[in-house]
Formats: structure tokens, C-alpha cells, sequence
């Protein structure tokens, strides 16, 4: 079973694997020998293959050779407090067994355990990398850190794109000063495109790193499905007020969810997460489905994830919050609703299917239209043969190395320039730093009272200390605070809905026409929290409201789209017949004809109607009305680049604003003012960096970058507002310094790809990228791809079905919450229990009393309070006693409508008596006077 590597393990921890498994895993038999020699090591392997014993048992077969090893011995870093759960675990299971000590350490970690870690420290901690940041600086935990010879990162593929990774890789280096020795570091991580980089991002550019890549032989299946409406559909489409095609794509994810035990539904964004679990509430309220994602309470998360693992849940529908390996049980299959827009994305979501060795990795890609069906086919295929994208790692992350400066003087009080500049230049992120890039973050912290500095070159700790300590640790954290905008009509003032701040960033100019509650609007101004719009005449080229960080599709995708596209028209032009032509492509890409078919619809419609088809080497520039389309597969980033320079460039020309819209496949550019010609000769110029510095810096995206960094390095406050009249100042004030330059950089990597755009430039000024034209009364079949895509997702409704669309969805969004309910006569009963699932009059399961009271939300003086039978004795115990009964008292009184009204949004038991006194019955009349009352506390939030 062990083969050679029981020789190698000790005895307790073969003892242990013996009666664990029936067999190690070539990911476990691989890396131990490797990890048992000293080496530094990052493991890509797929879910399910055992990483976190392959890097666990060799260091606990150290531990039980070497019981003398003062602690902490071991830190497992992990990016999600989620992960630290489950491990612990998972992690238990063996140190029980082998009487070694281990202990979790995150934000949420009780003040009492953290006390038991200072005086009693385990051998093993879990910790994020906050928690990391925060323990650097303790004086007690310190010491211990000290002992520290093992690093175990965790979901290192999570960590390397991003500022948390950054923020690690320095908190590695601060950990080997205060070790004054060096560890090893073992990296668990998913499979990525560039391995040995993101070995380096692990140990440091002069560091040595064994990369072990393991593919797991099971294989994986991917289906492309692109569902055609029924006459069921309608009828369904009609009760939820969405079109036929949404309503088919709702049938089709219920039938995969019910001919599976257990289902995820990976969306790309939040919002539409949201949108997707509303339908299915609104359409059958007692379907095993619900949804999770970062933005959702703990216990909400903690909850669907037990109730999918154990099969009260069907499915779960979700953004990337489950794309790591939270432990949710066995998953048989994965959806992916719309395209993954990355290869690495669907892998890692695929991945969590048959999550077993020798299982079968099932995926199923639904997708919404042309542009959708072609990408998705590209990507699986690309999937398939191992074609990952590169793995971009952030360099010189000024924010990032701010807050470090002020970890270091936190920890020693003064350091030499020198000493900063050697210790953060061993990181991968910052080897190429430059003594200016440090000098300007050096001179700003002293700017803002962070630093000292002299003239010999000494930085020290500002005189104003509590400055320095509130900066770090309100800055511990480099996942930025998005805010939301509160959307109301400006001509009456009542609320419509809420717009994330980056699809505010991106889409929020006066004059941009959006979805939001299933109508059009178009902004008319905004200030602080609140964007004000008018009804627009029409939905044409409305962008949805859900769409704001959408995963960026790479221009290798975008152009194999192209790709196709062309390889069909030369198969016509060639005189293959198109049901062969389409055969063949199908059978290439391993999708039904008919997906094939529907995906080369508005090509078939291109042909007929003798307008050119836009490709990889082909771009299309069309005048429709006000529409001016630049058909150009390029990829979301380097289209949208382009599309922000011309906006600028012809807005500057014609002086008039000009809105555009980009997509992987089209730039659209609305304006009256502009024509074909004018775009074409545009996209001839030879534009500077100068120019596309200009063009970015003026664009919202940066703005919201600008607001993000500054928040990070102590600019501004948390709650400053991307719609403010003072973020002009803030930019003014701020040029030229390290936060400006930094968020410059970062939108530059994350947002534009101007490198890119300047090669796709040069191919079409070099003649290797043809440009054709076409003038027409109304926009092409593929510009409608882009123009009229979301009305088919949401429809623009008359006003009567409107409300009835209003009305279903709050009241499937409302029975599928959760609240506790605790009996206020014995507290001897508390629940947590779907409101939809509820009797009419509930009672407490062990008196029988209806006196209830209602929780929307975890409370931690709870079970003290339950412990004292409901005899309060704290201020905080007795306020939630006052709030469980005046709360029992409604559902006394009222019954589940009493419950029912609670759960809106915001709504106090004052507000939900005044309700249930003009209806207490569930009823449409309850749900409208909910919608009011909602409404009316978001104008009091949002003032």
C-alpha cells in the first residue's frame, strides 16, 4: 500500500495512513520523498487527489521524530476562513492520533481561544494571511513564530494573482527576520499556466523550488449546451416575466440538478448568482437549491454548504467563493451558467466534480447565445489540451509595500533604507524595485504622519504612534471595500434598486442606458450614494445591471472565435456544403451539430445578406443610427483599451461625449456625431503613451482604482464615494504621488491591456488585420449580439407585468430566507429554518408556545442569553431580549406573515406591526406594502 514510502515515514504517522487509506495517491507517493529532504516545494494537482496530506504527513512524521521542537512548529496559510474550518478537520483526524496540537487563527477568532494560543501554542496554526500580519507584530506570538521551520501555503494559484499574495510574500520575508533562520515553504495549488513562475511568487526569485505537476488520470467530460425554448417555456417564461430562451435555460439547469445527487452552478458574477437563485424561488419555492457567496453571512454559507453536503440541498448556486475546496461533500456534477471566459476558470470549477481518484469530472456549459456557444466550445477544448492561460503576478505594489514599511517600524521601531530595500527585494514581486519607487513611498508615509525620516537615511516611527497602529491594522486586509449606489427616478424619488460600485465604475456616465428591475433607464445625474435616472424609451443597447468585474475573456479565445468564424465562411467559399462545414467543425470542437449550428446563425445571416463576416484577421467597422461597431476579436481588455482611447480621442475631436460599451468581440460607440470614417482613421493614429495615459486616467475604472488604493494607504476614508464631487480633488491632489501612480499601474495590468491593443493596432495598420465597412439603417445581426444581448435576458416589461414579475420574486426571495427562531416562554428551543418551509401558526417544538422570537442574523449574546433561560444581565442581553420579544409578540399574534414580513430588508418590528395591521395575510397586498417599506428605508440608508 505504501510501497517505499513507509520506509521513509515514522512509525505513528504509517500506523495512521493504514487506517486513513487503503492507498496513497501519486500526488502523496510524488511529494513526500521531496518534502521529507528539505526541499521547497509547490504541488499543482486537481481537487480531489489528496494535497493537503502530501504536504501534512512528511512534516508530522518530523513532529513525532523530533517531540522536542518548541511551537509553533508548522503554519498552514489558507486564503478562505471558510478552508480553515474544514481543516481543522481534516488536520484534527491525524494530530489526535499522533498527539500533536493544532489550532485555528482568523478575524473571527474568539478573544478566549486567542489567549489559550498566547499562553498554551499549538505545534500547527491554520491562519490567513491577515491573521499572519497580525500575529507579526504581537509581542507574546512572536517568540513563537520564531520556532517556525515549516510554511504550508494552501490555494497558492488564489494568492499569486492578487495583493493578498503580495502582501504574504513580504509577511515570508518579515518571518524569516524574526526566525533568523530558514523554513520550508510547501505550496499546494491548483494547475495554472505558468508554474514556475508562481513557484518563484512561493520561495523568492534566489530561492529554489521544486515544482511537482501531477495530472491525475480521470477523466474529464465538458458539454456545451445551448437550450431551444418549448411551449412550456413560454408558459413559464410568461409567470416569471423573462424571455423563452431564459425560461429553457431554467428547465434545463432543474433537469441536471434532479438527475444528480449533488450540483453546483458557477456563476461569473454576484449579482447574477442573485438573479439566477430569485428565478428559481420565484418559480418553485421548495426546490433543493439555494446560493452562496462571499457576500453572504457566515452562517448562511456555513449552513448551505452542511445542508449540500448531506443532501438536503440538490445544488448550489455560486460565484468563485466554491471554487477552492471547501469541504461540501461529493459533487457529481458542475454547471457553468454562461461562459467561463477562461480556461483556468473552468478547469478549477469542473474540478470540483468527481472529486475522487479514478472519478469522472463532469461539466456542463450553458450558454446564452452565438458569442457565448463559440467561446464556450473554445474553451473546453482548450481545457481539454491543457492550454491555461499565463498566470500574471503583481510587481511593485506600492499600497502593498506601504503597509509592510509600517508592519516593520510597528515591529522594530527604525530601520536603515538599506535594510527595507534588501528585505522586500527577496520577494518575487518586488526584485526589481527601484530606491526611487521606495524613496516615493517613503516620502509619502511621512506626508500623511505615517514615518520618519532623516537625513541619514533612518526611517522611524512617526511621533503620532496610534496613527501608525490604527493605519496597519484598518489596513490588514488588501481585498478592497466595495460600496453600492442606491439607483432612484428622478422624477419622483422613489428608490428602483442598488448598483455595485464596479458596474458603477465601468457604466456610470450621464447618458448610459441600463437594466435594472426589468426596465430601462438612463442616467441623469449623480451624487454621493445616489444615481438618478429617467425611464428610457427603449431597451436598445442597455447594459444589465449585473454586470460589473466580469472575468476578462484573453484575446487567444476571442480569436479562435474568430477563427471559426473565418474556417466556416472558407469551407462555404470553397464549396463544402454547409451541413458538412458544420459537421466538421462540430466533431473538431466535440459539440452537437445543432450547438454548432445555432452558434454560426448571424454567420449564416452575415452571408445571406452580403455583409462582411468579422474574424481573427478580418475587422468590421459598421454604421447603424447613432452606432458606430467596431467588430474586433481582441478579448475584453485589449477592446476595451481601444474603446477607451477612441471615446477619448474622437469625444476631443467632435467636442461632444461619446459612450461606449465593449465586449470580447465588438467596441460600440454611440454618438451622433461621429461616422465610419472617422473611426477608421482613427484606428490609423499612432497614439502615444501619453495620450493612453490620458484616455485611462480620466476613465471611471481608474477612478475606482484611485478610491481603492487610497482607501488601502490611508488617503481617504472608507466610505468615500466614487460618485462624490471631491474625487476630482482627490485626483488633483494626488498626482504625481505613490498612491496615483500605483493605481495607474494596477488599472493598466488588471483593466486595460494597452500592450496587447498596440500589437492588434499595428497588425491592422500593417495590413495583416483587414478592415472593412458596412452602413446600415439598424445594426447587424452579430453587432445585435452586443446591442440587444441582455433584452433577451431581461425583458423590458409593460408595467402591469412588471409588478406581477415584482411581486413573484420578492416573495420567493423572502420564503427562501433563513432566520432563527427562539421560544421566548422556555428558551429551550432554538431553530434555524427557512421561512417557506414554516407552518402557518409555528410553535416551539418543546412547550408548544407561539411566542417566537425572530433572528435575521447570527447574535453572539445569544447563548448566553438561552443559558440564563432569557434572564438578562448585560446591556447587550438585555437589548436582544427586548428585540426577541417585541418580535415574539408579532408572531404570537400574526403567525408566519408575521415572519414573512421581518425578513424584508431592513424592516424593524415597529415598521412590520404597522404592515401586518393593514394585511395580515400572506397575500400580494403583503408583499407590495413589504416593497414600500423596503423602499422607504433604503432612501433613509442611502441619504
Amino acid at each position: 500500500m505504501l510501497g517505499d514510502i513507509e520506509g521513509l515515514l515514522s512509525r505513528p504517522v504509517v500506523e495512521a495512513v493504514r487506517e486513513k487509506f487503503e492507498e496513497l495517491t501519486d500526488a502523496q507517493k510524488i511529494a513526500i520523498p521531496h518534502i521529507l529532504r528539505g526541499e521547497n516545494v509547490l504541488l499543482m494537482t486537481p481537487t480531489g487527489t489528496g494535497k493537503t496530506e502530501a504536504a501534512l504527513l512528511p512534516i508530522l512524521s518530523m513532529l513525532t521524530i523530533n517531540r522536542d521542537l518548541r511551537p509553533i512548529t508548522t503554519l498552514y496559510i489558507t486564503p478562505l476562513r471558510a478552508l480553515n474550518r474544514d481543516l481543522l478537520d481534516r488536520i484534527d483526524w491525524w494530530c489526535q492520533r499522533l498527539d500533536i496540537t493544532v489550532a485555528v487563527r482568523h478575524g473571527d477568532t474568539p478573544e478566549r481561544e486567542r489567549r489559550t494560543q498566547s499562553l498554551s501554542p499549538p505545534q500547527i496554526l491554520i491562519i490567513t494571511p491577515e491573521a499572519l500580519q497580525s500575529l507579526l507584530i504581537g509581542k507574546i506570538m512572536r517568540k513563537y513564530l520564531a520556532n517556525v521551520k515549516w510554511i504550508i501555503v494552501d490555494e497558492v494559484h488564489e494568492l499569486a494573482t492578487d495583493k493578498r499574495g503580495v502582501q504574504l510574500a513580504i509577511a515570508l520575508q518579515r518571518l524569516r527576520k524574526i526566525t533568523k533562520h530558514d523554513f520550508q515553504i510547501i505550496g499546494i495549488s491548483a494547475t495554472v499556466g505558468s508554474a514556475e513562475e508562481v513557484g518563484k511568487f512561493l520561495v523568492g526569485p534566489n530561492a529554489d523550488c521544486k515544482v511537482l505537476i501531477i495530472p491525475i488520470p480521470r477523466e474529464t467530460i465538458i458539454t456545451v449546451l445551448f437550450p431551444i425554448s418549448t411551449e412550456q417555456d413560454r408558459e413559464l417564461a410568461d409567470y416569471l416575466g423573462v424571455a423563452p430562451e431564459v425560461a429553457a435555460r431554467l428547465r434545463v439547469i432543474k433537469e441536471l440538478v434532479e438527475s444528480h445527487s449533488s450540483t453546483l452552478i458557477f456563476t461569473n458574477t454576484r449579482p447574477l448568482a442573485e438573479i439566477l437563485a430569485n428565478r428559481f424561488k420565484a418559480w418553485m419555492e421548495t426546490f433543493p437549491v439555494s446560493i452562496h457567496h462571499g457576500s453572504l453571512s457566515r452562517d448562511k454559507r456555513l449552513h448551505v454548504e452542511r445542508e449540500l453536503k448531506y443532501g438536503q440541498l440538490h445544488g448550489l448556486i455560486c460565484t468563485s467563493s466554491l471554487e477552492m475546496g471547501i469541504d461540501i461533500g461529493r459533487v457529481d456534477l458542475c454547471i457553468q451558467y454562461n461562459s467561463p471566459r477562461e480556461v483556468t476558470r473552468i478547469i478549477q470549477r469542473v474540478g470540483r466534480s468527481g472529486h475522487k481518484i479514478g472519478g469522472t469530472a463532469k461539466g456542463v456549459i450553458i450558454v446564452i447565445d452565438s458569442d457565448d456557444a463559440l467561446e464556450a466550445m473554445v474553451i473546453s477544448k482548450r481545457a481539454k489540451a491543457g492550454k491555461l492561460e499565463p498566470t500574471i503576478i503583481l510587481k511593485n505594489s506600492l499600497d502593498v509595500l506601504q503597509h509592510q514599511i509600517a508592519g516593520l517600524l510597528l515591529e522594530y521601531g527604525r530601520l536603515m533604507i538599506d535594510e527595507i530595500m534588501e528585505l522586500v527585494r527577496k520577494t518575487y514581486n518586488y526584485r526589481e524595485l527601484t530606491v526611487n519607487e521606495l524613496q516615493e513611498v517613503l516620502s509619502f508615509m511621512v506626508s500623511i504622519g505615517l514615518a520618519r525620516l532623516d537625513q541619514s537615511g533612518t526611517v522611524s516611527r512617526p511621533i503620532n504612534q496610534k496613527r501608525l497602529f490604527d493605519y496597519y491594522f484598518n489596513s490588514l486586509s488588501m481585498i478592497p471595500e466595495e460600496r453600492q449606489y442606491l439607483v432612484v427616478d428622478a422624477e419622483n424619488g422613489s428608490p428602483i434598486g442598488i448598483l455595485d460600485e464596479s458596474f458603477v465604475a465601468e457604466y456610470g456616465d450621464v447618458g448610459t442606458k441600463f437594466i435594472l428591475a426589468g426596465k430601462a433607464w438612463i442616467i441623469t445625474s449623480m451624487s454621493g450614494q445616489r444615481i438618478y435616472v429617467a425611464p428610457a424609451t427603449d431597451g436598445e443597447g442597455a447594459v444589465p445591471s449585473w454586470v460589473g468585474d466580469e472575468i476578462p475573456v484573453p484575446l487567444e479565445v476571442a480569436m479562435e472565435v474568430g477563427e471559426i468564424r473565418r474556417r466556416y465562411c472558407e469551407m462555404l467559399e470553397q464549396g463544402v456544403d454547409k451541413n458538412d462545414a458544420i459537421s466538421i467543425l462540430a466533431s473538431e470542437y466535440e459539440v452537437p451539430i445543432d450547438v454548432m449550428a445555432r452558434g454560426l446563425k448571424e454567420i449564416d445571416a452575415h452571408l445571406k445578406l452580403g455583409i462582411p463576416v468579422p474574424s481573427d484577421r478580418q475587422v468590421l467597422i459598421e454604421k447603424a443610427g447613432d452606432f458606430l461597431i467596431i467588430h474586433l476579436c481582441g478579448g475584453l481588455k485589449i477592446n476595451r483599451t481601444i474603446g477607451r482611447i477612441l471615446s477619448v480621442y474622437l469625444a476631443e475631436k467632435i467636442g461632444a461625449p461619446i459612450t461606449v460599451v465593449s465586449d470580447p468581440y465588438r467596441i460600440v460607440l454611440k454618438s451622433k456625431h461621429i461616422d465610419h470614417i472617422m473611426v477608421l482613421e482613427a484606428l490609423k493614429q499612432h497614439f502615444t503613451e501619453d495620450q493612453v495615459k490620458h484616455a485611462i486616467e480620466t476613465s471611471n475604472i481608474f477612478k475606482r482604482r484611485l478610491i481603492h488604493v487610497a482607501r488601502k494607504m490611508g488617503v481617504v476614508e472608507k466610505e468615500a464615494s466614487l460618485l462624490d464631487v471631491n474625487i476630482q480633488q482627490i485626483i488633483l491632489s494626488l498626482r504625481g504621488t505613490a498612491p496615483y501612480k500605483e493605481a495607474l499601474h494596477f488599472t493598466l495590468v488588471s483593466d486595460y491591456d494597452w500592450d496587447g491593443a498596440k500589437k492588434i493596432l499595428k497588425l491592422i495598420d500593417d495590413g495583416n488585420i483587414t478592415v472593412s465597412t458596412f452602413i446600415s439603417g439598424k445594426p447587424t445581426p452579430l453587432a445585435s449580439l452586443t446591442i440587444d444581448r441582455y433584452l433577451y435576458e431581461f425583458e423590458i416589461f409593460t408595467p402591469e407585468r412588471l409588478h406581477k414579475v415584482i411581486i413573484n420574486a420578492v416573495r420567493g426571495r423572502l420564503f427562501s430566507e433563513r432566520v432563527q427562531l427562539i421560544c421566548t416562554s422556555c428558551y429551550s428551543y432554538i431553530e434555524t429554518v427557512e421561512i417557506g418551509e414554516l407552518d402557518a401558526w409555528p410553535e416551539c417544538k418543546n412547550c408548544n408556545s407561539r411566542r417566537l422570537g425572530v433572528l435575521k442574523s447570527e447574535n453572539y449574546h445569544l447563548q448566553s442569553l438561552i443559558n440564563k433561560k432569557g434572564k438578562a444581565t448585560s446591556f447587550e442581553e438585555k437589548r436582544l431580549s427586548r428585540d426577541l420579544e417585541k418580535t415574539a409578540d408579532l408572531v404570537e399574534r400574526y403567525g408566519k406573515p408575521a415572519i414573512v414580513v421581518l425578513a424584508g430588508r431592513e424592516i424593524t418590528p415597529k415598521m412590520a406591526e404597522e404592515i401586518l395591521t393593514k394585511e395580515p395575510n400572506i397575500s400580494p397586498r403583503l408583499i407590495e406594502l413589504i416593497i414600500e417599506a423596503e423602499k422607504k428605508r433604503l432612501l433613509e440608508l442611502f441619504k
